[in-house]
């Protein structure tokens, strides 16, 4: 159907009954926005249900619907309602929301995946040094210069076993 002030085509469709007569008018969204009979305006999905959840579940719903991510600007209603993260960095924005969540689907708060038939302790191994290095880490941020020495020197002698096994 095409406008009737412009021939585009019409988006708008108004029906007005006056008097026991209908009057129809079929409009291009312009030719609506200018004769004033409908404001440009977009449909916040997230933010209506941003206020609609936050009305019904309490507090800390409430929190975790003003969470956006700094680096990509996904808000956590945003992520909840599409099923998908903007960027590697909403693990860390999202985490008290996301932790649970993780809990309840893959029943632990770390993915650790399948491990070969072929070599079960290789992966077991790789994990624990991952460990390991997170608490080096930690241990030389930290300052305790010794505990990071005594864990500088498990992964070296775990690196050692696993390159002569």
């Amino acid at each position: 159907m095409k406008c009737q002030s412009c021939s585009k085509p019409a988006t708008v469709h108004l029906t007005d009954i006056v008097s026991g007569q209908k009057k129809v008018l079929h409009l291009c969204e312009a030719c609506a926005e200018q004769k004033q009979l409908v404001k440009q305006q977009e449909l916040n999905l997230p933010a209506i249900l941003q206020t609609l959840i936050g009305q019904h579940i309490g507090q800390p719903t409430d929190e975790l619907a003003r969470l956006t991510c700094p680096v990509c600007g996904i808000k956590y209603m945003e992520f909840r309602a599409e099923g998908r993260l903007g960027c590697p960095h909403d693990y860390q924005a999202f985490r008290i929301g996301l932790e649970p969540l993780l809990r309840r689907i893959h029943r632990a708060g770390r993915h650790v995946g399948k491990v070969p038939r072929r070599r079960p302790n290789s992966a077991a191994l790789v994990a624990e040094l991952t460990e390991l290095r997170g608490q080096l880490r930690e241990a030389v941020e930290a300052e305790a210069y010794e505990d990071a020495t005594r864990l500088r020197d498990l992964i070296r002698k775990k690196e050692a076993t696993d390159e002569s096994g």
